[in-house]
């Protein structure tokens, strides 16, 4: 049997994060639920461990690199050295760029590129100490720009930066960089960004479903199973790469 590895998901309370942390932990990881409120992370837990999977939830705020660096230590002393990082956490702040205030992109910025260096910078010496390591980044195909979204898209193709810089520094010590971009998937994110246009989730995910080549919405589940596979030891010899996970070609 195969050592049980240790993964940390970010912002894993609910939505993309909690499938994500479900999965790598049926896939028989160990895992550490983080988010901003431990609290929060209790569901996805429990979730976990009446699966007979294990798990702790940990809180922290990935933007601040002493939170940071005090979650990493807990999850080494409960869980063990992590070896998978999923940088999942994120926030949304839309606006069109003249409305856009300062705080809304620094706040996006903050948690979305500087948490997710601030998580792999804390991680990367344990990996390259175990010589394996999986850093996954949860992009969007917003990178590609999107309206009112000049601090979220800035900030998810900042992470396909990342992913591929960190692929070129990392790869000698067996650790592996990549970053998944989700299209529409169905969250409380997307739910809140219909009833902020004033229309019905249901009809809104119809309509989007149209302009999509499959012809259905994503679920947290589809984002799941291509972290599943970028955190497995098969996909050894793929770094650096961005996956499209949007019911259709993107680019």
């Amino acid at each position: 049997m195969t050592e049980q590895r240790v993964a940390i998901v970010t912002g894993a309370a609910r939505g993309i994060g909690a499938a994500v942390a479900l999965r790598l932990a049926k896939d028989g990881n160990a895992v550490a639920v983080l988010d901003l409120d431990e609290g929060a992370c209790a569901d996805t837990v429990k979730a976990i461990t009446e699966a007979g999977g294990k798990a702790v939830a940990v809180g922290a705020d990935v933007s601040k690199s002493d939170q940071v660096a005090a979650a990493v230590e807990r999850v080494v002393a409960e869980l063990g050295a992590p070896t998978i990082l999923i940088n999942n956490a994120g926030v949304l702040r839309d606006n069109l760029l003249f409305k856009m205030s300062e705080d809304d992109w620094d706040t996006v910025m903050s948690v979305h590129l500087k948490g997710s260096f601030l998580m792999s910078k804390a991680v990367q010496a344990r990996m390259v100490e175990a010589g394996y390591g999986r850093l996954v980044f949860l992009s969007s195909t917003s990178a590609l720009g999107n309206r009112g979204q000049a601090n979220y898209a800035s900030a998810k193709a900042g992470l396909q930066g990342l992913a591929k810089t960190l692929a070129i520094e990392l790869g000698k010590f067996g650790v592996t960089a990549n970053a998944i971009a989700p299209g529409f998937i169905e969250t409380d994110m997307t739910a809140a960004t219909a009833a902020r246009v004033g229309v019905d989730f249901e009809e809104f995910k119809k309509a989007t479903a149209a302009s999509i080549p499959v012809q259905r919405t994503g679920t947290p589940d589809d984002i799941a199973a291509a972290a599943s596979f970028f955190a497995s030891e098969e996909a050894g010899f793929v770094s650096g790469q961005v996956l499209y996970v949007a019911g259709g070609p993107r680019n």
